[in-house]
């Protein structure tokens, strides 16, 4: 067991990740440009965002295999029927608000036990088929870009045209015919931007879980790899660029989680005015010997 994949112990964990001339994360409420904070002009990506990434990585390499199912899919499949796998396959009879407690938590541990995203992230699962509540060990924070980010919202010409009858050419008096032969689109990126997000394992919660160190290695290879296998039209090129992970002795912590994850700097090139790619930054990491005692740091990226 390497430390970094020990549910035993505390893993506190900075990482990057970078986008060129592509849209990370839209928001609905801006015409689905990049998130940006209105103040400083930084980028956002969600945690949400994120962990769907992470969601689609784990079903892509495990497939629909417990322990590895997946609880919030994209697939069109009603929460309260994968609630009913965990009351049929335990012989119970769902009763709704009026389910015992023994019967919820028999049902809640099924469902950690089979669906590896409500294992790492939680969820809530109180709806119709009580399955109740699980409170994640992993958690992510959202993702600000290091320096401030350009939406852009720029047009494109699209050669297929939508209507039938915007096909049909009409020939005028001056035997001259329109119709149309395009269509405009829309296209929203950013240039570049370099992203840093934190993360948190709580060993404690882990155990309610069930956490594993199979899952501690999964969740890591999703960090790295995920990129690679989400790629579109719309997210440009995207990869991870830094998983630096600080691993507590102490399953209780042995340094306050701020302390460690500001240690890990990223700074613009000196004469680098517009970056436009990660060679434009500089990153530095603590070594070992910096640390405070019953902390081990490990740089997988």
């Amino acid at each position: 067991m390497t430390i970094y994949t020990d549910p035993a112990k505390r893993h506190d964990f900075v990482f990057l990740f970078d986008v060129k001339d592509g849209n990370p994360n839209g928001d609905p409420d801006a015409g689905n440009l990049p998130r940006v904070d209105p103040e400083t002009m930084q980028g956002i990506v969600t945690d949400v965002a994120l962990k769907r990434k992470v969601r689609n990585y784990i079903d892509l390499v495990k497939g629909d295999k417990a322990p590895y199912l997946i609880y919030v899919q994209n697939k069109g499949i009603a929460l309260n029927t994968l609630h009913q796998r965990a009351y049929d396959d335990l012989g119970i009879k769902s009763l709704g608000t009026k389910q015992p407690r023994e019967d919820v938590d028999k049902t809640r541990s099924w469902m950690c036990n089979n669906f590896f995203d409500v294992r790492m992230f939680g969820a809530v699962m109180t709806m119709g088929v009580n399955c109740g509540q699980v409170r994640g060990p992993i958690q992510l924070s959202f993702s600000r870009s290091i320096d401030r980010v350009i939406p852009m919202d720029i047009s494109i010409t699209r050669v297929a045209i939508t209507k039938p009858e915007d096909a049909k050419v009409v020939i005028g008096e001056d035997g001259a015919g329109t119709g149309k032969q395009t269509e405009m689109g829309r296209k929203a990126l950013v240039p570049y931007g370099l992203y840093k997000g934190n993360g948190f394992i709580n060993p404690k919660l882990g155990e309610q879980t069930g956490l594993t160190e199979e899952d501690l290695e999964l969740f890591w290879k999703a960090m790295i790899n995920m990129w690679d296998h989400d790629r579109s039209a719309a997210r440009g090129t995207m990869a991870c660029r830094g998983l630096i992970i600080f691993t507590h002795d102490d399953p209780f912590g042995n340094a306050p989680a701020h302390t460690l994850l500001e240690r890990v700097k990223i700074e613009k090139k000196n004469g680098v005015e517009a970056s436009r790619s990660f060679s434009d930054y500089l990153v530095s990491t603590p070594e070992q010997s910096e640390l405070p005692a019953g902390i081990t740091i490990t740089k997988l990226v």
